[in-house]
């Protein structure tokens, strides 16, 4: 099994009779190159959620069982969501980095008590962004191709997506990275959404069409832009970054104590079960990966 610390490479380097591999983040374990290095490779453990990062038909056409490690983030990714959220309405960076340098200066936000947040991908993660919204006492939109009964708990309400985009006053995406949701968030949906709106990615970078999200910053009919995910990792720096009304963080979503031990522990079981000849509990099906259910692996 590959090591947590070991480059992307590790698994093409010295692992060729290698039949398991594990690995975390956004590495290189689950490329088609790395599976044809490895001839007697039968499992690929994810030490996370996300799994676009797979070249999973490559996978399924050697017999490779796919895992990962569902639900382990899902409260620290909201948690961080809530933070953007809080950071861009209430310019809190933006404040500390003034003050620190000699600067005084209070600057005006927006309160999030009685706006209206809109969650695309309702399922784990979406869900623990209603949780919070609901304490904040904000009215709760959400849109998803499975529309969960559970969700209405914190008085989300299901809308169709334009919908959503026209009334929210917050746009937050919690869905994975398929050919149906790229480019999801494109001009059209951007010119949708209110001139004092702000839109929140903590899902997957290629959800939001970076030309259009560039042209409605600088024009100023987007309040603001919070991200955890990026083209890359370490991406190239954009010159949005470099906005006032744009908070990034460096996929830091999941990265807490808590939750590591708890995608490592589900790692553990997974690869368990499968050296024992059982099945693993969280193998990843087709139809989680090519988008049925979109909410599901917004994790």
């Amino acid at each position: 099994m590959r090591g947590q610390g070991e480059p992307a490479g590790a698994c093409n380097e010295g692992f060729g009779d290698g039949q398991v591999c594990g690995g975390r983040g956004r590495d290189h374990l689950g490329q088609r190159g790395v599976i044809r290095a490895l001839p007697k490779l039968k499992l690929i453990a994810r030490h996370g959620t996300g799994i676009d990062s797979i070249a999973y038909v490559e996978a399924r056409s050697r017999g490779i069982v796919i895992t990962n490690a569902p639900g382990t983030n899902s409260e620290e990714t909201a948690d961080l969501t809530f933070g953007i959220i809080l950071d861009l309405e209430r310019n809190i960076s933006l404040m500390h980095a003034e003050l620190k340098s000699g600067i005084w200066k209070k600057r005006a936000g927006h309160s999030l008590y009685g706006k209206t947040i809109g969650i695309i991908g309702v399922g784990a993660i979406g869900q623990a962004v209603a949780r919070r919204a609901m304490g904040f006492g904000m009215d709760i939109l959400g849109n998803d191709i499975v529309q969960r009964p559970e969700a209405a708990r914190t008085g989300l309400i299901f809308t169709s997506l334009n919908e959503l985009l026209r009334k929210s006053d917050i746009v937050t995406l919690h869905v994975p990275l398929t050919g149906a949701t790229r480019n999801l968030i494109g001009a059209k949906e951007l010119r949708m959404m209110k001139d004092d709106a702000a839109l929140i990615n903590t899902a997957r970078d290629g959800i939001v069409r970076h030309s259009a999200l560039e042209k409605s910053l600088l024009g100023g009919t987007l309040f603001g832009y919070g991200a955890d995910v990026h083209n890359g990792e370490d991406p190239k720096h954009l010159d949005i970054y470099d906005l006032p009304n744009v908070v990034v963080t460096p996929h830091a979503g999941s990265a807490t104590y808590e939750s590591n031990l708890r995608m490592g522990m589900a790692v553990a079981d997974n690869i368990l079960a499968f050296v024992n000849g059982a099945t693993p509990p969280n193998v990843v099906t087709p139809a989680s990966f090519f988008g049925v259910g979109a909410g599901q692996l917004a994790a």
